[in-house]
């Protein structure tokens, strides 16, 4: 059976995609790290969705939805770096920005939706969507006030939704692709 998963992307990341023309296309990749950074895509198999979320102006958005394929360096990613000054993930410079040069970055092939900044989760749902942890608890979002996200700090980094969440999720996104 496979679990649905969130990782916020910043606004840094949101920026570097709007700037290098990527809205609109599928990201092949996307990267694990050890920092909070850059989220360790702890728990996640092949076969597991991943919704990249991002918040702006208060409202979150549905960036894309990644069905994790592997987490192995494959060809495509090139040469693995024989000095620090070596990049990181040459295969993938065109989405870097996804976070190939932080720390201890790896590699996630994913097959995704269009990079998107105008799926709004609608505030009701917000309100009601959850999270559980490896101890099988539940948690909601924090610092939701009338529909709005006003603090994101409980969403970031790499949480495993419940399946309820993951349901809602899996059927805004699939009434929102085009």
């Amino acid at each position: 059976m496979s679990d649905a998963f969130t990782v916020l992307w910043t606004h840094d990341t949101c920026r570097a995609l709007r700037k290098a023309g990527r809205v609109g296309e599928r990201p092949p990749v996307a990267f694990s790290g050890v920092h909070s950074s850059l989220p360790a895509w702890s728990g996640a198999r092949a076969g597991d969705e991943v919704y990249a979320v991002h918040v702006n102006r208060r409202e979150v958005f549905v960036v894309s939805r990644m069905r994790v394929l592997d987490v192995e360096r494959g060809e495509c990613c090139g040469t693995a770096p024989g000095t620090w000054e070596d990049p990181a993930y040459p295969g993938h410079e065109d989405w870097s920005m996804l976070g190939a040069d932080g720390c201890g970055a790896e590699a996630v092939h994913v097959e995704a939706t269009p990079v998107r900044f105008d799926a709004a989760i609608p505030g009701e749902l917000l309100a009601r969507l959850t999270w559980r942890n490896r101890r099988g608890r539940t948690r909601a979002l924090k610092y939701v006030v009338d529909g709005r996200l006003e603090n994101s700090i409980s969403l970031q980094g790499f949480y495993r939704l419940t399946p309820e969440g993951a349901d809602e999720l899996a059927a805004l996104s699939a009434g929102s692709e085009t």
